[in-house]
C-alpha cells in the first residue's frame, strides 16, 4: 500500500490542489445529475476517486487489475492517494478485501471509464474469489461520459495547427483532456501500452524499479480524474450564465434536461446560442443540436410559438442534416394545423415532407396529414361558399 498526499498551496497545471476541493466542496449537491440515482442512492461526499492498472485491456478471466489506485480530498483541502499494488497474485484475494473496506467509506465512487471496464473487471475478480461486490450499490461517476458532451467536439478555430494536425480537438483521453482543459503536461509519463510489460518484468525478477513510473502514472491520472470532476459539478451548480463556450453550455442544457429541469435546460441552450461563433444560417453543428433541443423543451413546456420559431431557424441553415429538416418540417406542418389553424402553411409544410424522400410509416403519416388538411381546406372553402 502506497500513500501520497498533495499540500492544499500545491498546483496540477493551471489548478491550485485546495482549490478544487474547495469547488468540489461546494457543487457536491449537483453529482445526482451525473449518475440518474434518487432517494438513498444518490451520490454524496465523501467522494472516492479510483482508476485500475492491469495486465491488459481485453477483460476476460486472465486480466488482473495488480494497481487500485483511490483518493480523495480530506477536509483541510489536501488530495490524498492510497494505492494497492499486487506484489503476488496468491495476494489478490486480500488486495480486494482490503479495496472493498477502503470503497465502503465512499458516497460516491467517481472513474473515467469504469462503469466500462474498471467496475466490472473488479466485480468479477470479487466474484471469482466469492466475495461480495458491495461497491456495486454505491451511487458512480463515470466522468468519460460528460467528458465527451462537453470537451470531446471542440472548435477546430481554436486549434493551433499542430494540435489540429494531431486531432487532439477530437480527442477524450483523460491525458488529452489533461493538457486542453488543465494546462498539464507529463514529463517522462509511462506509456499505457507499456504498463502490462513493467508489471510482468516485476512479477518475474522482483525488482520494484519498473513499477516506479506506472505509481507516478496512476497518481496522476487520479489527480486529473478530481480535477475534471471538481470542473464539472462547479459548472453545473454556477448554472449557464457562468459558461462561455458555446459546447459546455449545450451540454449542460442536456445534462439539466435528463433530470428534468426545463427552466434550467432552456436558459443553457440559449446561452449557447448567444456564444455560437457563427452567425445565423450558417453550417454549425452546435447551433443546429442548441436550436433542436431548444425546440424540443419548448415543445415539452408549451412553449410552441418559441419551438416553432427554432425548426423554422433550423430549416433555413445551410447544410441542416436531413433527419432533423425532415422533423422540422413535420413540427411545423403540426403547429400551423393545429396552433396557427393556417391550413396553407401547414400544407406547405406537409408538401415538403412529403418530398425529403423518407418511406415507409413515415411517407405514410405525411400523406396522412396532407389528405386531412386538403379536406380542411375543402371543407372552409364550402362554408364560404355557402355563405
Amino acid at each position: 500500500m502506497v500513500d501520497r498526499r498533495w499540500d492544499p498551496d500545491a498546483r496540477h497545471g493551471r489548478e491550485r490542489i485546495g482549490e478544487l476541493a474547495s469547488r468540489l466542496d461546494q457543487a457536491s449537491a449537483e453529482a445526482p445529475l451525473f449518475t440518474g440515482g434518487t432517494g438513498a442512492a444518490q451520490a454524496r461526499p465523501p467522494f472516492v476517486f479510483f482508476d485500475l492498472e492491469t495486465t491488459g485491456l481485453s477483460g476476460g478471466a486472465g486480466t488482473l487489475a495488480f494497481l487500485v489506485g483511490c483518493a480523495w480530498f480530506e477536509t483541510d483541502g489536501s488530495f490524498v492517494s492510497r494505492q494497492f499494488l499486487l506484489a503476488k497474485h496468491a495476494d489478490e484475494g486480500p488486495l480486494l478485501e482490503t479495496v472493498a473496506g477502503e470503497l465502503a467509506h465512499a458516497g460516491a465512487l467517481v472513474s473515467f471509464n469504469g462503469k466500462s471496464f474498471d467496475a466490472p473487471l473488479l466485480e468479477s475478480r470479487f466474484l471469482y474469489h466469492r466475495l461480495p461486490w458491495t461497491a456495486g450499490a454505491v451511487p458512480h461517476i463515470d466522468v468519460l461520459h460528460p467528458a465527451r458532451r462537453f470537451w470531446k467536439m471542440r472548435d477546430r478555430r481554436t486549434q493551433s495547427p499542430a494540435s489540429q494536425s494531431e486531432g487532439r480537438e477530437n480527442s477524450c483521453s483523460l491525458q488529452a483532456l489533461e493538457r486542453q482543459l488543465l494546462g498539464v503536461r507529463r514529463v517522462g509519463d509511462v506509456p499505457g501500452f507499456e504498463i502490462p510489460a513493467r508489471y510482468f518484468q516485476f512479477v518475474r525478477s522482483g525488482d520494484a524499479r519498473p513499477l516506479e513510473g506506472i505509481l507516478e502514472h496512476n497518481r496522476l491520472d487520479l489527480l486529473t480524474l478530481a480535477a475534471l470532476t471538481a470542473r464539472l459539478l462547479h459548472m453545473t451548480r454556477s448554472g449557464p450564465d457562468a459558461v462561455t463556450d458555446p459546447q459546455e453550455a449545450l451540454a449542460l442544457g442536456h445534462v439539466f434536461a435528463r433530470s428534468g429541469f426545463e427552466d434550467r435546460a432552456t436558459a443553457a441552450y440559449r446561452r449557447a446560442l448567444e456564444r455560437c461563433r457563427s452567425p445565423r444560417g450558417a453550417y454549425d453543428p452546435i447551433r443546429i443540436d442548441a436550436l433542436r433541443a431548444l425546440a424540443l423543451t419548448c415543445r415539452r413546456t408549451r412553449r410552441h410559438d418559441e419551438a416553432a420559431s427554432c425548426w423554422s431557424e433550423l430549416m433555413a441553415t445551410r447544410g441542416c442534416p436531413a433527419p432533423i429538416a425532415r422533423e422540422a418540417t413535420e413540427a411545423l406542418a403540426i403547429h400551423h394545423e393545429h396552433r396557427r389553424r393556417d391550413l396553407a402553411a401547414a400544407k406547405a409544410f406537409a408538401l415538403l415532407s412529403l418530398q425529403s424522400g423518407m418511406g415507409g410509416a413515415w411517407t405514410e403519416s405525411a400523406r396522412h396529414r396532407l389528405s386531412r388538411i386538403e379536406r380542411k381546406m375543402g371543407q372552409g372553402e364550402s362554408l364560404k361558399l355557402e355563405v
